[in-house]
């Protein structure tokens, strides 16, 4: 086969499939939105409980450089410059927050939007 014949024919073949590849697909069903709405909500909750993990980690290593620090009683140095100094001086420095346990993970499907709210707060008659 001629080289210029395979590549037209790579073409053909090419431009049929992307016209497969653009078809519209069929809008998700409630379930499947169900599931996507459960599984970023995971996704979420899973990056709130590395967030923790990881400060909890940073806390045990400045503890731990402060424990060694001051048993080496050698102070560490923090070096600025003149005109940096003088900025910082004019802002207060921000303390670190607390790490904040996100708790273990409700399900979308167990506990909807509205529900606590109207769990919380029954209606009475007079």
């Amino acid at each position: 086969m001629k080289p210029a014949a395979k590549l037209l024919l790579l073409a053909a073949v090419t431009l049929l499939c992307a016209g497969a590849a653009l078809a519209k697909l069929p809008a998700l069903s409630d379930e499947a939105k169900a599931k996507a709405a459960e599984a970023a909500a995971k996704t979420a909750w899973n990056g709130k409980i590395d967030g923790y993990l990881l400060c909890k980690a940073q806390d045990r290593v400045v503890a731990h450089h402060a424990k060694t620090n001051k048993a080496a009683k050698t102070p560490v140095k923090d070096v600025k410059l003149a005109k940096d100094a003088a900025k910082d001086a004019k802002v207060a420095p921000a303390k670190p927050a607390a790490c904040a346990d996100p708790g273990p993970y409700v399900s979308v499907a167990a506990a909807p939007a509205g529900a606590p709210a109207a769990a919380a707060a029954p209606a009475k008659k007079s």
